[in-house]
Order: structure tokens, then sequence, then C-alpha cells
């Protein structure tokens, strides 16, 4: 919001300058008309012209009001002189008007959004009506710059007001839209969170549960025992409300350091499945480095996918594939089981979607499965190197 109102701020003053130095040069230009003004006039309007041009400057460079109040009495002085002579011919009556109208007026632009500032500009104006109503006791008819002061200044203070109210009712539609942005972060971010905590609960519980549903048909006792100790934890966690952000590396990858090593990682996954009845062969590259977040996707669609062929392809060992390149690391999960038709499977199944093709999907990877019936399976997993 400072920003907001150092911007209007900077805009009024540059207006209030066009303003100020267009009605100083053109009260000037009536000045030098021939016949307009006597040569003692002529000096003195230029010298103020040009005390009014500069006082203009040091009131627009940066708001002061001491040089604004300058602006305004050179104007005074200069109609007084002005007013003041034997003969008004219409250029000397027309630099009056445009010194009251414009070139005084043009500092109500930026005063009248100060605090208080509609009473400074009526004040100030109440000085120039004054002044020109003083003058007029010599004689002359002075209603036309009387006229044309009121109506600048009213114009000035119009335009200063109506500039502000915009600026304000903009930066109140920019904070609404701030805080519906924040907003829609807030809920993006509960609905991820929401989305990891399913796939973790997927990948843990669910499969445990699947486990003890066949009497763990395939798998020690100790192992069940462990997984079972895994899965408590994590259920005591969103029992007390705390989220699942450690994903799949909870579950697959031991405490590191800040760097992530994929074949310490891949080490402790095959020993995982290995306690579950599913010997998987690790092959290719070994020593990869990648962000936490990649490689927590990347170990979690893994894992679902050696999940998916200890529990349905009917085989007890599968092949892992890891290999890279200057942009992508694949790893390539392959079984001779019993496969299946790709098409037949309902994409919008947890398992799928979610634990293999939401994960890559959140890090820039993608999935893809190769398989037919009575030939195995294979799925080429992708992500992004940074």
């Amino acid at each position: 919001m400072k920003r907001i109102h150092k911007e209007r701020d900077r805009l009024l003053r540059r207006l209030a300058r066009v303003a100020g130095l267009v009605g100083s040069g053109g009260a000037l230009a009536c000045l030098l008309w021939p016949g307009a003004a006597t040569t003692g006039e002529l000096v003195v309007g230029v010298v103020l012209c040009a005390a009014m041009a500069l006082l203009v400057i040091l009131h627009t460079s940066r708001g002061a009001v001491l040089p604004a109040l300058g602006v305004v009495a050179v104007a005074i002085g200069l109609i007084a002189i002005l007013g003041t002579g034997s003969v008004l011919d219409p250029p000397t009556v027309t630099a009056m008007c445009i010194l009251g109208g414009v070139a005084s007026a043009s500092v109500a632009i930026p005063l009248v959004v100060r605090p208080r500032g509609g009473l400074l500009v009526a004040g100030l104006l109440a000085a120039v009506l004054a002044t020109t109503w003083v003058v007029a006791a010599w004689g002359h008819d002075l209603r036309a710059p009387a006229v044309a002061t009121a109506a600048g200044w009213g114009a000035c203070a119009v335009i200063g007001a109506w500039i502000d109210r915009a600026i304000a009712d903009a930066a109140d539609r920019i904070a609404e839209v701030g805080r519906a942005h924040e907003a829609e972060r807030i809920a993006s971010e509960l609905e991820s969170q929401q989305r990891q905590d399913a796939r973790v609960l997927h990948d843990t519980v669910l499969a445990t549960l699947s486990l003890l549903a066949h009497s763990g048909v395939g798998v020690g006792v100790s192992a069940l025992r462990q997984q079972a100790g895994d899965d408590a934890r994590l259920l005591r966690q969103l029992r007390l409300g705390a989220p699942l952000d450690a994903g799949s590396t909870a579950i697959f990858s031991p405490e590191s350091d800040a760097d992530d090593v994929l074949s310490t990682t891949f080490e402790s996954v095959r020993q995982r499945f290995a306690r579950m009845g599913l010997d998987v062969n690790w092959h290719g590259a070994g020593q990869l480095a990648l962000p936490r977040e990649t490689l927590d996707a990347l170990l979690g669609a893994l894992g679902e996918c050696l999940e998916n062929v200890r529990r349905h392809s009917g085989v007890s060992e599968a092949d892992v594939t890891v290999t890279d390149d200057d942009h992508t690391v694949r790893a390539m999960v392959t079984d001779a089981g019993s496969g299946f038709e790709p098409d037949a499977v309902d994409h919008r199944r947890l398992g799928y979607a979610e634990s293999v093709v939401g994960r890559l999907h959140t890090v820039g990877g993608r999935a893809r499965i190769f398989s037919s019936p009575g030939s195995g399976t294979t799925v080429m997993l992708e992500v992004p190197k940074p």
C-alpha cells in the first residue's frame, strides 16, 4: 500500500508540474505580446514568471508545502502588479486569468490529498480571490480573472481528489485479488497435502491391510510386524493432525545428509521389498543426486510399481534399471509376470492416478506402462534433472 501511495503522489506532482509550467509560460507569453505591458511591468513579469516556474519545480520534486505557498504568493504579486496598471488590455487580462486559474491553481492537485489538504486549498484560493477583489477597487473589471481563478482551482482540486479516489479503489481491488490469491494458495497447499497423505496411506496402511487380508502370504512375521509398526507411527501422526510431509522418504529411505544419493536410497527400497518376499535386481546408474522433492516422487512411484509387482504379477522377482542423460532420470521397472491389458485398467484408481502418475506430475515427470497378458509388465518412470 505504501508503494501505491508513493506512485499516486508522484503522478499528482507530475500533473502539477505540467500545469504549473504551462501556466507560467502562458502568462509570460501574454506579457510579451506587443503593448500588453510597460517595460517595467514586463521586466518584473519575466522575473516573477521565472521564479514561479522554479518554485513549481521545487514543489513538485518532493511535494513540500513551502514552495507551493511561494507559487501562490508570486502569482498574487504578479496579479496585483498587472491589475494596478492604468489600462488593462486583453493580453494582460488573459495573463491574469492564466496566473489565477492555471499557474497558481496547479498546486491544488497534490495538496488536496494531504491531511487537511482541502482546507489548505480553500485558504489559498480565498487569498487569490481576495487579491483580485482588492485590485478591482482600482476601477478595473476583473470578473473574468476571478471566474477563471475559481474555476481553475476547483478543477485542479477535483482532478487531484478524483485520481486519489481512483487509485484508492484500485488499491482495494489489488488487495482483494491478493487475498483471493492467498486463499487459493492455502487451499492448493491443503489439497496438495491431503493428496500426499492419501498417497502415503495408500502405499503403507492399505498395502499392509491387504497383506493381512491375505494372511500375509509370502511375507515373514517379522517383516509384517515391522511394517505394521511403521504404519502405526503414520496413523499416529495423522490422528494428531501432523501432516505426512515426509512422504515416501519416511518409508523407503533412511535419514541422509544434504545430498541424496540414489544408490543409498534404492538399497533401502530393495531391502524393504526383500522382507516382503520380492527380490529386486538393480541395474544401471547408481550415483545420481536429485532434489529431495524429486527424489521423494520417484521413490514413491517406484515403490508403488514394485508393490503392484508383488501383489499382482504372480512372480517374486523384478528388475529396476536406472539410466539418465543431461535432462532426465529414468527408472524402468520390469517383471516377467502375468501381465495385463493397460487399456483395461481404470486410470482413476488411487494406486495408479495418485501414487504413480500424480507423484511424478508434481515434479514435472511422467509414467508409461507397457504390458500385455502373459508377457510381463514394464513401467517407465521419468523425472527431470535440476
